[in-house]
């Protein structure tokens, strides 16, 4: 399987790009992963966050392939335990998707178009995260699910 991750914006803080970069490595055990970077939008001070949310939408629209299954990261969406989140992207597995695609928006969410191209939203916390950290916590939880999927020692019950 193939797991893509949509961001909006670059990583500035050296921590987390360390971190992001140690997960990508483990995951490279597990499947093929790539990550897309969307530019952040220019002159953002200057625009409504309804105008903002738009433009991330149309950015965020053009890279995702079309026959892919794309899920949100949002905090208004469904929890898991890291057990349960495991399960949930093995049952995609099990259904034969080649392609999954998780996206990271912007400051402001989503636009609608974005949300009706999801087929589900997914919320690491209730807790309100910067849009780095939230990176870096992703890809240990996608981590975490592969090594329970794979039955791997990594996670502890």
């Amino acid at each position: 399987m193939k797991i893509t991750l949509i961001v909006v914006g670059k990583i500035d803080k050296r921590y987390i790009i360390d971190g992001f970069a140690e997960y990508e490595k483990r995951l490279s055990h597990y499947c093929k992963f790539e990550v897309k970077v969307i530019p952040d939008v220019k002159n953002s001070k200057t625009m409504t966050s309804a105008i903002q949310m738009q433009k991330e939408g149309e950015l965020i629209l053009a890279a995702i392939r079309s026959s892919v299954e794309v899920i949100l990261l949002d905090e208004k969406g469904s929890e898991y335990t890291s057990v349960d989140f495991a399960r949930f992207i093995e049952k995609k597995t099990v259904l034969g998707l080649k392609e999954i695609t998780f996206v990271i928006g912007g400051p402001y969410g989503f636009s609608p178009d974005v949300k009706s191209k999801a087929t589900a939203m997914v919320s690491l916390s209730q807790m309100t995260f910067s849009h780095q950290i939230v990176r870096l916590v992703f890809m240990e939880q996608l981590y975490r699910a592969m090594t329970i999927i794979k039955g791997e020692p990594y996670h502890h019950e």
